[in-house]
């Protein structure tokens, strides 16, 4: 099943991966930086924006729906929930997926024994049920733990409101899966057979996948490394998309350029 996706820009193949409960339109003011560069490729995840749920809740579901849409080879960036999604559809078509980005993304979102800088599964445990009861607040709580103790706090948490319903509300279902995904999602076994570059892009005040995650993560795949954006929290690219531009364009117009001199050599 294909998904609903926007596509603009010129150049090497992009595609991006919206977070938990948003859209593709999370990213309007972030494209316009990438496509002169790239030609993008955005999509909805089934059950948020405008992207038709049809019970896709697994991981595995919702990546071949995505795989479905998007242009046959590609760099994935994933944000957050979309990292996850990004990172598995290197494991299940690394054909498909030339470069991997997770921003502010990690192989697992919950602590495990010997993976203590990520959340605790209460945390998602208590939104599942919030879900249940008070929808929009659980929502807005969300929203508000992805910018606490980041620069510019409260402009980024007004963009994520005001993106949040701009394409109708997420289907409950697609979000409560959502969460099922992030707290019992583990890829870090895995890592090692990615055999894709791999960039992971930190904000340095994350409170949800802090930058110790980003520096464990990277010692799980062959080929990555991590950058630290200053200020940022969960939304690096809201807060600072320059940055986050220029440091993404470096990475990736590396590897194509890489890829370009092996099929010349």
């Amino acid at each position: 099943m294909k998904l609903y996706a926007q596509t603009s820009g010129v150049g090497p193949e992009l595609v991006l991966v919206h977070g938990w409960g948003l859209h593709g339109g999370i990213w309007d003011e972030f494209v316009p930086l990438l496509e002169t560069a790239f030609r993008v490729t955005r999509v909805d995840l089934p059950g948020h924006g405008r992207s038709v749920w049809q019970g896709q809740e697994t991981l595995d579901a919702m990546v071949a729906a995505v795989l479905d849409t998007v242009p046959p080879r590609a760099a994935w960036l994933g944000w957050s929930l979309g990292g996850l999604v990004a990172a598995r559809a290197a494991l299940q078509a690394p054909e498909r997926v030339n470069a991997l980005v997770m921003l502010a993304g990690t192989p697992c979102f919950v602590r495990q024994p010997g993976w203590q800088s990520a959340m605790l599964p209460s945390l998602l445990e208590s939104f599942a049920a919030e879900l249940r009861d008070d929808y929009d607040h659980a929502l807005n709580r969300f929203l508000s733990l992805q910018v606490r103790g980041s620069e510019h706090a409260g402009r980024v948490l007004r963009t994520l409101r005001a993106k949040l319903l701009a394409q109708g509300e997420p289907e409950p279902a697609a979000l409560q899966a959502g969460l099922e995904i992030l707290r019992s999602t583990d890829l870090r076994a895995a890592g090692a057979r990615v055999t894709c570059p791999v960039l992971l892009l930190m904000g340095e005040r994350d409170m949800l996948v802090p930058v110790a995650a980003g520096a464990a993560a990277a010692r799980l795949f062959p080929d990555a490394r991590v950058v630290v954006v200053a200020g940022a929290g969960h939304a690096p690219f809201i807060q600072q998309p320059q940055l986050v531009a220029d440091h993404l364009q470096a990475f990736l117009l590396r590897q194509h350029d890489k890829r370009s001199d092996e099929v010349n050599a």
